[in-house]
């Protein structure tokens, strides 16, 4: 399986280690034709950016596109659920200055009110340790995930399952109607293969990241690979694989 893009890389601009020109420099090397900034919100506790980092990630990237004519550098995010109704730590007006949103169920943030604190929190940590909280959580942690992506137009969700637990089937279902990829992250070895085979089951694409967080780990994305392929899937199945150039993701994009 071929890939030609990377759109999970972090940053200094959040708790990555390297630069935005060093990620684009090791894509360069690594043979990527596309790769992707996708800095946390804000609401990431200790580590989010501020929102007006992201007009300054903006104009950097601007700036590098002129430099490097061999690869397309998109901007995008891995925002945060912040409530169960869906809500997003990033505001619209930032997101429609993106070429391409990610949404992430990360249980370390500060959340649109003390009781979705309590829910995205609390109570999964419970559930952690008491098995007959997790089939109410799951459920809870699910419908949060699916109201985002029925909220706003997001393009992949990241590492689904990996932080707090999600119904996998029903995610897949309500992916596939709002054309949203769910990610294989590489980096964490996530989705595991039988997740992913329940997934595709549902027709939802997938998409396959490194989630790195040092330019040394940008473009590398055999595990994830290994995963996608022991799942029975084909290139036609990730959207960052072989031909495909999903249309629907590349909304600003003139390179593609």
């Amino acid at each position: 399986m071929k890939l030609w893009a990377d759109f999970h890389t972090h940053t200094r601009y959040s708790h990555g280690r390297g630069t935005i020109r060093d990620n684009v420099e090791a894509a360069v090397r690594k043979g990527l034709k596309v790769v992707g900034i996708s800095e946390h919100g804000p609401a990431n506790i200790g580590m989010g950016p501020g929102l007006d980092d992201f007009k300054k990630m903006k104009e950097e990237i601007e700036s590098l596109r002129e430099e490097y004519n061999n690869i397309t550098i998109l901007l995008g995010c891995e925002a945060n659920v912040i409530s169960l109704d869906g809500k997003l730590d990033i505001p619209e007006r930032v997101l429609d200055e993106l070429d391409y949103v990610m949404v992430g169920l990360h249980p370390l943030v500060w959340t649109k009110t003390f009781k979705d604190g309590y829910h995205i929190f609390f109570e999964n940590f419970i559930a952690r340790c008491l098995q007959q909280f997790k089939p109410k959580i799951m459920e809870q942690n699910t419908r949060a995930l699916i109201n985002a992506i029925k909220n706003y137009r997001v393009h992949i969700i990241t590492h689904p399952g990996l932080h707090l637990p999600i119904d996998t089937a029903a995610l897949a279902e309500a992916a596939a109607g709002c054309r949203t990829a769910m990610e294989i992250n590489a980096g964490h070895g996530y989705m595991t293969e039988e997740y992913v085979k329940i997934a595709k089951s549902y027709g939802v694409k997938f998409a396959i990241g490194s989630d790195a967080h040092s330019p040394e780990e940008v473009g590398e994305l055999k595990r994830g690979i290994e995963i996608a392929l022991k799942a029975g899937l084909s290139e036609l199945d990730v959207i960052n694989a072989g031909r495909n150039q999903e249309e629907s993701l590349w909304r600003k994009t003139s390179g593609l």
